[in-house]
């Protein structure tokens, strides 16, 4: 009795058909439009050629650049042949992610990042026939790595006469860094080894020209292990577009964002790529160029009208992010920094932004060392979390350097009972303490 009852349900579970499941993939919903005010909505109907857009924080740049991509693709262009550009992964990923959601079904445009994008273009025109593998890119640690192994080896056996003056910082990490900021500005102004060369033999510098004899070494080393630091990955972009007129037909439109952070390899980049006549719509903020110690150039913003003949400069007139207050500080800062070769009426406009927000409020204190400095800073949040009721998320603390002032200041939040996140990326793994 127990074996027969046992048998048909062993013959039932044999014989039952599984349940059948089917995965149907469903496009994001498409968002609605925002509403734009007249200066964005100016720059979403440009037609073509080149564009500069003057777009201060909080003025919606973000927004216009997708809302102007979404009308282009909207009044029937392939979004395959259009590009946008910026300098990180994150911000690459948000405009990709936000083109989408406005364009609800249809394929989103290409967003990358400038080295991505010369990554993809230098791995396309490889040679498989010297190149098997695909060229690596150095992170930062490595290429220290490697300079600093040159270096030392240049000591023991001089193969390259560097000035005696200097033989004996060969080894320390601070010449190093020195060495790689001369070869990454050489390659992102287009000169080579002979050409730093001459160049140090005319203006005599024999610490460049040691440096141009160094970075012929070192461009061998790379071509021998199939890598690519960030310049030279650069450099090699640059020569492939300017050398394939085929590429400025590639695209019928290129957007860049964060313009004025572009260096010199990245200007000859986008004047390759868009041709002449071409479309090209940069949104930047010559207020905001930072980043001159990595090899950013304000000049390009400066100049844009000179490099792209025939270009239009526009500006975003309404602030809103910050308070009629900070807005007023901060044309008070900027008038202290003229903006020459911009068209006067767009400077003015991008400068006198219309605050959509009342308040705010701007405070300056001076302190006679770094260490009081640090304990007032703890001070001042911890007061305005336990006495105004301001949430620890809702507060910032921004330095000038990362490297050296992060560190000591989140040392000094912590210990002072204030809870602290730092951003990662403000820190490069080689300069924490315990690697370094």
């Amino acid at each position: 009795m127990t074996s027969s009852s046992e048998s048909r349900r062993t013959e039932r579970r044999h014989t039952r058909t599984p349940d059948a499941y089917r995965l149907v993939r469903t496009g994001p919903e498409r968002v609605d439009p925002p509403v734009l005010d007249a200066a964005q909505r100016a720059v979403v109907d440009h037609t073509g050629g080149p564009l500069l857009v003057l777009a201060g924080p909080g003025t919606g740049k973000t927004t216009t650049l997708v809302e102007a991509v979404t009308a282009r693709v909207e009044a029937g262009a392939d979004p395959a042949r259009i590009l946008i550009l910026t300098f990180s992964r994150k911000a690459a990923v948000e405009l990709r992610d936000r083109a989408a959601l406005r364009l609800g079904g249809a394929r989103a445009p290409q967003a990358t990042t400038f080295h991505s994008f010369c990554y993809g273009l230098v791995r396309s025109h490889q040679d498989t026939d010297l190149f098997a593998d695909p060229l690596r890119l150095l992170s930062g640690p490595e290429q220290d790595v490697m300079v600093r192994t040159l270096l030392e080896g240049q000591r023991r056996i001089r193969s390259i006469r560097w000035p005696d003056d200097l033989r004996a910082a060969l080894t320390t990490r601070g010449f190093a860094d020195e060495v790689r900021a001369v070869l990454a500005r050489a390659r992102e102004l287009g000169l080579g080894p002979q050409a730093l060369s001459s160049f140090a033999d005319r203006i005599g510098r024999p610490d460049w020209k040691a440096a141009a004899a160094f970075l012929s070494e070192y461009l061998d080393v790379l071509d021998l292990q199939g890598t690519l630091d960030y310049a030279e990955l650069l450099h090699r972009a640059v020569l492939l577009a300017e050398g394939t007129p085929a590429l400025s037909s590639s695209y019928d439109a290129i957007f860049v964002d964060e313009y004025q952070d572009t260096d010199a390899s990245q200007l000859r980049l986008l004047r390759a790529l868009t041709g002449r006549g071409g479309t090209l719509v940069a949104f930047g903020d010559p207020d905001q160029s930072i980043y001159a110690f990595r090899g950013a150039d304000i000049n390009n913003i400066l100049d844009f009208e000179s490099a792209f003949p025939g270009a239009e400069v526009k500006a975003l007139t309404v602030g809103r992010r910050s308070g009629a207050a900070l807005l007023t500080a901060t044309r008070l800062l900027t008038t202290r920094m003229p903006v020459p070769r911009l068209p006067a009426t767009a400077v003015r406009a991008h400068r006198g932004l219309q605050a959509t927000r009342e308040g705010g409020r701007v405070e300056v204190f001076t302190y006679p060392t770094a260490g009081a400095e640090l304990d007032n800073i703890a001070d001042i949040l911890r007061r305005a979390h336990l006495e105004d009721g301001v949430p620890w998320k809702d507060m910032a603390v921004l330095v000038r350097a990362g490297g050296r002032t992060l560190p000591a200041m989140r040392r000094a939040l912590i210990s002072a009972g204030v809870p602290a996140e730092t951003d990662g990326t403000d820190t490069p793994l080689r300069h924490e303490p315990a690697v370094a």
